[in-house]
């Protein structure tokens, strides 16, 4: 079922190109709504760093921390980053709730990790009075973390395709903090009526989505993936 996992009929998250200026970015879309952006940064270096040959040879040995997929993560697990991508590194149970699934997204060990990300080239564009903060992941089909919000970031694909479902601050949506995002996407989705969706796209190798303060999302792993987010506190 995880595998199976389709894209979105129609993507509703408006575009932008490298031709978008920090000042039209700012007007439009920094403190009001999100945008997918394309060829705003080249990280074709940092790409080849992060096939599963590298990763393993780099970090296969450290410890890596996983956390639950709900939406308030409560339980921390720390494994060798092997045994993660070679044993629990797999297809989303669909009758598995958030609780007893684990992810490996954000609790990243920055003094062992830190070279990698400098090879990151982060979004040009930055919103006043923030600074950034990487959270690097990887994470099997049909994965995904179920609502939640915080403040505002970037997330690009490096390998794979992530599906996003997101909806403005004042439109909480409808979902149990424990469900995946796939249950949820099997059996909330299709309860809605179409002006109760949320604006959603599929993220591929090279974008990079933009969420502004507060905004409510989830994700969801089409394929096993490898991505990174930039988080602007």
């Amino acid at each position: 079922l995880a595998g199976t996992v389709p894209e979105e009929e129609r993507c509703t998250v408006e575009r932008a190109d490298a031709s978008l200026t920090y000042p039209l970015f700012l007007q439009r879309f920094a403190f009001s709504r999100p945008v997918i952006l394309r060829g705003v940064t080249d990280n074709s270096a940092f790409r080849s760093l992060c096939t599963r040959e590298k990763l393993l040879a780099a970090f296969g040995a450290r410890l890596v921390r996983l956390s639950t997929a709900n939406t308030y993560s409560y339980r921390k697990v720390d494994v060798p980053f092997r045994e993660y991508v070679e044993q629990l590194l797999k297809p989303q149970d669909p009758a598995r709730l958030g609780s007893d699934t684990l992810y490996f997204f954000g609790d990243n060990n920055f003094t062992e990790w830190g070279h990698l990300f400098q090879q990151y080239v982060a979004p040009p564009f930055r919103i006043p009075g923030t600074s950034p903060a990487y959270s690097f992941g990887i994470a099997g089909s049909g994965s995904g973390v179920p609502f939640h919000w915080h403040g505002p970031g970037y997330s690009e694909v490096i390998f794979g395709r992530k599906r996003w479902f997101l909806y403005p601050p004042d439109q909480t949506p409808h979902f149990h903090p424990n469900e995946t995002t796939l249950a949820w996407l099997h059996h909330t989705y299709p309860t809605l009526p179409p002006a109760q969706r949320p604006l959603e796209c599929t993220l591929r190798p090279g974008e990079v989505l933009y969420f502004p303060d507060r905004w409510w999302h989830a994700t969801l792993n089409l394929d096993t993936s490898v991505f990174i987010s930039t988080f602007l506190g």
